[in-house]
């Protein structure tokens, strides 16, 4: 089930702890892809989402993937001038394989007017097909890290 998340209620402990693995995750990646210095830790520049997500996705719309009673799943979605854009989007690894990320993409697919933005890492090869397989096409970076793709859906 994909809902709004409570994030001043009971969703924003599992909201925090699956915004850290995603984070966590997306830092290891990004070492081994030699597209940042290795550390063990988490940038501060990323605590506020863990710590306290209402306050960092207060003008953002939250959605929560549940199964079997369990927050599983997160996307955080900001509006732009523009439509949307998709500012994180995660499944636990426990529950790869189960419709969870897709059941995700396409509630935030559904939400509201206008395009859809995001960006990837090019690695992530798995998550850019998936992304195509909703319409989204790659367009100029907005962003200048390098191995960043943006992409877009429009609408």
């Amino acid at each position: 089930m994909i809902r709004p998340a409570d994030l001043r209620g009971t969703d924003a402990v599992a909201i925090g702890r699956l915004v850290e693995d995603y984070l966590l995750q997306t830092e290891s990646e990004k070492v081994a892809h030699g597209a940042a210095p290795a550390s063990d830790a988490l940038p501060e520049s990323y605590r506020r989402e863990v710590d306290d997500p209402a306050d960092a996705y207060a003008d953002c719309a939250v959605c929560v993937a549940e199964l079997d009673g369990e927050v599983v799943g997160v996307v955080v979605l900001r509006p732009d001038a523009a439509g949307i854009e998709i500012k994180r989007l995660w499944a636990s690894p426990e529950v790869r394989g189960r419709g969870v990320g897709s059941g995700l993409l396409d509630a935030a697919i559904a939400t509201g007017v206008g395009d859809v933005r995001l960006s990837v890492w090019d690695w992530r090869v798995d998550v850019i097909r998936l992304y195509e397989s909703r319409g989204f096409v790659q367009v100029p970076s907005w962003d200048d890290r390098p191995a960043l793709v943006c992409m877009r859906l429009g609408r």
